[in-house]
C-alpha cells in the first residue's frame, strides 16, 4: 500500500506538470526513477492486448504491469482534472512565481538526465546541441491554425502525448501551439466528454506508437537518446524563463486576447518596462525550491529502488 501510495503522488506531479505549458510529466517520471518502466509496461500493451483476446488475462495483465499504469494514471487523472483550475488561476495571477519553480525544477532535471549519460563523447555533445537547437525553434515558433473538429483533435491528441512522455517537451505547450490549449483545457474544466473522448482516443494511439520507439532508442542507443533528451530540456528553458515581454497579441477561439510573441527580458528591464515589480527575489527562492524537489524526489527514488 506504501508503494502505492507514492507511485500515485508520483502520477499527481506528473498530472500537474503536463497541465502546464513549458513543463513536461517525462520529467518527473524520469527524475522520479519511474521512466524505464512505464515506457515498458506502455510498449508492452500491444502484446498484452494479443494474450487477452486469446483468453489469456492474468498473462495479458502481468505483461503489461496494468497494477502499476492504472494507480500512475489514476493519479495523472485525478490532477488534471482536479488542478486545471488551479494551475489556470496561477498562470494568471501568478505568472513569475509559477514559472521560476518550474524553471528550477527543469533546470536541475537537466542535470539528474546527464548525470547518468556513461560517457561524454563528441556525438553526444553534437545530439546535445541538437536537442537544443530543436527546443528553442519549438519554443520560438508561432502558434498554428489547427481546427478542432473531431479529425483534428484525434492528431492533436496523438502528437501532443508523444511530447508528454518526453523529459523537457510538454503535451501542453505542443497544444498551444497548434492553437488548441484553450479549447482542451476549457473541456477539462467543464468535462466535455465529446472532446475528450476524441482527444483521449488521440493520445491512446500516440502513446502506444511512439513508447515502444523511445524504449528501443534507450535500449539501443540510450547515451545519444539522453543526450538528445537532456538538450530538449535545457532548450526548453527558453519557454519557462519568468520575464517575459508580449510583442503581440492574438485573439483566439473563445475570443480573448493572449500572448502570441513573447521575448525574455532580465528581472530589472521587466520592471522598466512594465513599469511593475520583478518579484526577483520570491522567484529565486521559489526556483531553489524547484531544484530542492527534484534533488529530493530523485534521492528518495534512489533509496528506495
Amino acid at each position: 500500500m506504501k508503494n502505492k501510495a507514492v507511485l500515485f503522488v508520483k502520477g499527481l506531479a506528473m498530472g500537474a506538470a503536463d497541465v502546464v505549458p513549458g513543463v513536461s510529466g517525462g520529467t518527473v517520471a524520469f527524475i522520479t526513477g519511474i521512466y524505464d518502466q512505464l515506457l515498458q509496461a506502455l510498449s508492452s500493451i500491444p502484446e498484452a492486448a494479443l494474450l487477452l483476446l486469446k483468453g489469456h488475462v492474468k498473462q495479458a495483465w502481468q505483461l503489461a504491469h496494468m497494477n502499476f499504469l492504472l494507480v500512475l494514471f489514476s493519479g495523472v487523472i485525478f490532477s488534471i482534472l482536479s488542478l486545471a483550475r488551479v494551475i489556470t488561476w496561477l498562470l494568471e495571477t501568478q505568472p513569475i512565481a509559477l514559472w521560476s519553480f518550474f524553471f528550477g525544477l527543469i533546470l536541475v532535471s537537466c542535470y539528474v538526465v546527464a548525470r547518468d549519460i556513461q560517457r561524454w563523447h563528441w556525438t553526444r555533445w553534437l545530439t546535445f546541441a541538437l536537442g537544443v537547437g530543436f527546443a528553442w525553434w519549438i519554443t520560438v515558433a508561432s502558434p498554428l491554425d489547427w481546427g478542432d473538429d473531431p479529425v483534428s483533435l484525434f492528431f492533436a491528441g496523438a502528437i501532443a502525448i508523444c511530447a508528454m512522455i518526453l523529459p523537457g517537451i510538454s503535451g501542453s505547450f505542443i497544444l498551444l501551439l497548434m492553437g488548441l490549449y484553450p479549447t482542451v483545457l476549457m473541456a477539462v474544466k467543464q468535462l466535455d466528454l465529446g472532446v475528450l473522448w476524441v482527444f483521449a482516443a488521440g493520445c491512446i494511439c500516440g502513446l502506444l506508437a511512439f513508447s515502444r520507439f523511445l524504449r528501443f532508442a534507450l535500449e539501443c542507443w540510450r547515451d545519444l537518446t539522453l543526450a538528445l533528451l537532456t538538450g530538449i530540456m535545457f532548450g526548453s528553458l527558453n519557454k519557462v524563463w519568468p520575464w517575459k515581454h508580449t510583442l503581440t497579441w492574438r485573439t483566439n477561439s473563445q475570443g480573448v486576447e493572449v500572448p502570441l510573441l513573447q521575448e525574455n527580458i532580465l528581472p530589472w528591464q521587466y520592471a522598466d518596462v512594465l513599469q511593475t515589480h520583478a518579484q526577483l527575489v520570491p522567484a529565486i527562492l521559489l526556483m531553489f525550491c524547484g531544484v530542492a524537489l527534484v534533488l529530493g524526489l530523485e534521492r528518495y527514488a534512489r533509496q528506495s529502488l
